[in-house]
């Protein structure tokens, strides 16, 4: 007991210390001084409530903002978004771009699960018409769709197979029918990054991959049938399918299973000696880096490229699985149901994009570590559909809530990288939320909400229950007010399956 009070009453005065070290520069942004720490290169941004930067500082994701302004190249700020919360290294929400020149290249500023990320998909249903079959429509996705930690699909991929997997991403699903050609222009970098050498990918990596193609991870990785319940920009969603309040939606969130993890891993151990190789000094060791135009970076760039391209594939097996259960729950094939997807973006990457940085266009790598893109209208990387309007961003909250999606802004790109956040944001651990609700339903309790749920556990659902993540609401209106992303619609969860 006396060693518990004591870490509330340590975090508690580290909150309210943070208070006299940064600088209010308006409602949503912070600014941590580059002088916080010696060594740092460039100040923290922090986009944030007052709310949200204290539960922030409690458990000090602050501090690993300062720690990744150490690293050599960065550019700008170290950034942090609404749902910052701590991670391995760089914190969960955190953005730095680094230059080609004198920059590094960080694993951890990506994360253990490459190319974590979400995807989008409408049906012409609407709730009344999917709530008679909800049950089965769950049960049947649960499935098929095989959920949780080593999860194995239904597909067995040989050698040869996945390596063209890391190198055509969700191409190779397309060409072996799982899913629509249309389905690319939808997806981030069409569904498959450059440069990717399944080579450098270990065979032990490959190995944990070789059957988990098409299923969910465990953790915060889920599936939902959502239902559209606000509408902030009609013209907007109708442009992406959305048509009304009621209609149906299905919200993807998983990325690159134990390919990527291992894939990580793998390198993290070569970048810890190449960090001290190359004299670069830290703050953390799980910082460990490597400059970008080393044999070391470019081979974790190479690698990760690869896992990312797992992701993609993974996500539209996915979209196979899910429109073929809606086929056979609604005896329609799914284009008679309207299934197309409105878009597919990662986060947990980093990428070489052209930025502007003091006026002049340059080559950045922008790691986005629980943080996803937010490009602009314009961007050339955009599908025609969305030129005018600017990538859709797809906010997942939590299952007992809501979900949103909005749009990237100009504002971004000048201002973010063209990023935004990813989610909510945790504000429990997974062992505190499974305390805190020891002895609740929570099944029947999302069950009294209209949300039919099924998980391979129960204690996954405590770990996932509302009270652990921050409210998803408050994290976007932070993105809008600061106009890093404007609100296009909320919808709210009543289906859901968890690993």
């Amino acid at each position: 007991m006396k060693e518990k009070l004591h870490t509330q009453v340590t975090q508690i005065a580290a909150a309210r210390s943070w208070k006299g070290l940064v600088q209010q520069l308006d409602e949503y942004r912070w600014l941590l001084p580059q002088d916080y720490k010696p060594g740092m290169r460039v100040p923290g941004l922090i986009f944030a409530t007052e709310e949200l930067l204290e539960v922030a500082a409690e458990e000090q994701a602050l501090e690993q903002v300062a720690n990744v302004a150490f690293l050599p190249g960065i550019a700008k700020y170290s950034m942090a978004m609404p749902d910052v919360h701590w991670g391995y290294g760089f914190p969960i929400g955190g953005v730095a771009a680094t230059r080609l020149d004198d920059g590094v290249i960080s694993p951890a500023g990506v994360g253990f699960d490459i190319n974590c990320g979400t995807r989008v998909i409408t049906t012409t249903l609407t709730e009344d018409e999917v709530r008679p079959r909800l049950k089965l429509l769950v049960d049947q996705i649960f499935r098929d769709i095989p959920a949780g930690v080593g999860a194995s699909g239904q597909l067995r991929l040989r050698p040869a197979q996945i390596e063209e997997v890391l190198v055509k991403g969700a191409a190779w699903a397309i060409e072996a029918g799982y899913g629509w050609p249309e389905d690319l222009e939808v997806i981030e970098s069409g569904g498959a990054l450059g440069d990717a050498d399944p080579s450098l990918v270990s065979d032990k990596a490959k190995g944990r991959g070789s059957d988990q193609l098409g299923t969910l991870g465990a953790g915060n990785h889920f599936l939902e049938l959502q239902v559209v319940d606000e509408m902030y920009q009609p013209r907007a969603a109708g442009a992406m399918g959305i048509s009304r309040k009621g209609q149906v939606l299905v919200f993807i969130h998983t990325g690159s299973r134990g390919l990527g993890h291992e894939t990580c891993q793998d390198h993290l151990d070569v970048m810890e000696d190449a960090a001290e190789r190359y004299g670069i000094h830290l703050p953390d060791k799980q910082l460990a880096c490597a400059p970008i135009r080393s044999e070391e970076g470019e081979r974790y760039l190479h690698a990760m490229n690869a896992a990312a391209n797992f992701a993609f594939c993974n996500r539209q097996v996915i979209t196979h699985r899910v429109r073929d259960a809606f086929s056979r729950a609604f005896e329609r094939p799914a284009q008679d149901l309207g299934m197309s997807v409105v878009y597919d973006v990662a986060h947990n990457t980093a990428k070489l994009e052209e930025h502007v940085v003091d006026g002049e266009s340059t080559t950045l790598c922008v790691h986005r570590k629980g943080a996803t893109r937010s490009f602009g209208p314009g961007h050339p990387e955009l599908p025609p559909k969305y030129q005018k309007l600017g990538q859709p961003v797809l906010v997942p909250g939590d299952m007992g809530r809501y979900s949103y999606i909005c749009l990237g802004t100009a504002q971004a790109m000048a201002e973010t990288w063209g990023s935004s956040c990813h989610g909510a944001g945790r504000v429990q651990s997974r062992h505190a939320a499974r305390r805190m609700l020891k002895g609740v339903n929570l099944r029947t309790r999302l069950a009294g909400l209209g949300i039919y749920v099924r998980a391979q556990h129960p204690g996954l659902l405590a770990e996932e229950a509302s009270e652990a993540y921050k409210d998803v609401a408050i994290v976007v209106d932070v993105l809008d007010g600061a106009n890093i992303a404007k609100k296009v619609c909320r919808m709210r969860p009543i289906g859901v399956v968890k690993g």
